[in-house]
């Protein structure tokens, strides 16, 4: 085994690689179970807190080691391959970039419906959630901009992972409801500028919102 592709210590390799392409109602691809539930304990005692509602650049987190070797896979040349086979593309010129969400309020405009930024290529969201027992809040894949028109749809519990070839019509999202809803998503974008430009907004966010009267108006601010 090369020293510059080692194997992974946390993903399940051949679980992902053998993970479904969908094409309807774009190209997307679940894996039930990316993350072996018997790490579930030691990845959940070591992931980051994350006190508020909104997504956290990975550099503004603090986690231990056994979340940070999930991140390591992740950020890998050899997950990057499995997502390459996957949607039978290069994406050898675009860096990644992570943030993570940690709970939900409830509120009427989490969850929104969105196809991803025009700046993204890939998208792979990664559940932590130790349980998710609710029918709300469980992340839709959809036909449009209507949360309730949807093909598929997952609660993001841990090792939940879904992936996608952004484009115009990729709308995803969720209906609102307030939990400890911790996911992750990784993101293959295209150039440095925009990896610096999300972890810059996130960090100024994060700074924000640990002010209690900011974190208030942030809360109740429409999106």
């Amino acid at each position: 085994m090369s020293q510059s592709n080692p194997p992974f210590s946390m993903l399940d390799e051949a679980t992902i690689a053998a993970a479904e392409l969908r094409r309807d109602p774009y190209d997307f691809a679940f894996v039930e179970q990316a993350l072996s539930p018997r790490f579930k304990d030691e990845v959940l005692a070591d992931a980051p807190e994350i006190p508020d509602r909104g997504s956290y650049g990975l550099p503004s987190l603090r986690y231990g080691p056994r979340f940070g070797a999930v991140v390591e896979d992740l950020l890998s040349q050899r997950f990057r391959r499995l997502v390459e086979q996957k949607f039978d593309m290069d994406l050898t010129p675009y860096p990644p970039c992570i943030v993570m969400m940690g709970n939900t309020t409830g509120h009427y405009n989490e969850g929104y419906a969105h196809p991803d930024s025009k700046h993204k290529i890939v998208t792979v969201l990664l559940g932590f959630s130790r349980e998710w027992p609710y029918e709300r809040g469980r992340l839709r894949v959809l036909r449009s901009n209507d949360r309730a028109d949807y093909a598929f749809e997952f609660a993001p519990e841990f090792g939940r992972m879904l992936m996608f070839r952004v484009c115009d019509h990729s709308w995803h999202g969720f209906l609102p409801q307030k939990g400890a809803r911790m996911s992750m998503q990784l993101c293959y974008v295209d150039s440095e500028w925009y990896v610096r430009r999300e972890y810059g907004r996130h960090g100024l966010s994060a700074l924000a919102k640990s002010v209690p009267l900011v974190r208030k108006i942030i809360e109740w601010a429409p999106r």
